[in-house]
């Protein structure tokens, strides 16, 4: 049976959410992907090789923002983007803890079972 969960746990669920859902447009992933191999990175690096315009990685960037996946700071005209590497923590933290509940279930239903 599940657990009952503090007020700050399902806070932080509920964030953890908006980052799950950031992480689950292709195009999102793609720039989660390019920050991470190529560190801080202006509009115009980040959209070199996508097939879409630079407002619409704007509007991605906004989404993942909003989640605190990524963060902006302005170098004189440009916004250099990058980011936010303790909400990436947290998603994989979920990540494990269901991996773990999963690995729990599946052994008592094979206990039951045989």
């Amino acid at each position: 049976m599940p657990r009952a969960r503090s007020g700050r746990e399902t806070a932080t669920l509920a964030g953890s959410a908006a980052v799950f859902f950031a992480l689950g447009d292709e195009t999102r992933l793609g720039l989660v992907s390019r920050l991470s191999d190529g560190g801080p990175m202006s509009i115009a690096r980040l959209t070199a090789g996508f097939d879409i315009t630079r407002q619409a990685i704007t509007k991605h960037l906004r989404v993942m923002e909003h989640a605190g996946l990524v963060r902006s700071m302005q170098q004189g005209r440009e916004s250099i983007w990058q980011l936010e590497q303790r909400r990436l923590a947290e998603a994989r933290h979920y990540l494990q803890l269901i991996s773990t509940q999963w690995d729990e279930t599946l052994g008592r239903l094979k206990r039951f079972v045989e």
